[in-house]
């Protein structure tokens, strides 16, 4: 895979945590200190995603950076959900 299609997997990935926590766009980007504009390209792969905004973006969508990384799944974000099925685990 292309270095710049993974890059829009882990962005594809990221929305998808975020629509399951049922946050917007506007939440996650207030919690790491940007606009929605900017998050929103950051989502649409507009813009280059450093390390530590994704360690930041993790960190609210409570997953493990790993899980965004992770580009074999077919698209899908495993969520290691705790017995209560309220969080994933970290």
């Amino acid at each position: 895979m292309k270095p710049i299609a993974k890059a829009k997997n882990v962005a594809s990935n990221i929305r998808r945590v975020r629509e399951y926590r049922n946050y917007t766009q506007d939440y996650v980007a207030q919690k790491i200190g940007i606009s929605q504009n900017a998050y929103s390209k950051l989502e649409l792969g507009f813009h280059k995603l450093s390390l530590e905004r994704l360690f930041q973006i993790a960190e609210v969508l409570d997953v493990d950076c790993k899980a965004l990384l992770d580009h074999e799944t077919d698209g899908i974000v495993q969520l290691r959900v705790d017995p209560t099925g309220k969080r994933a685990m970290r």
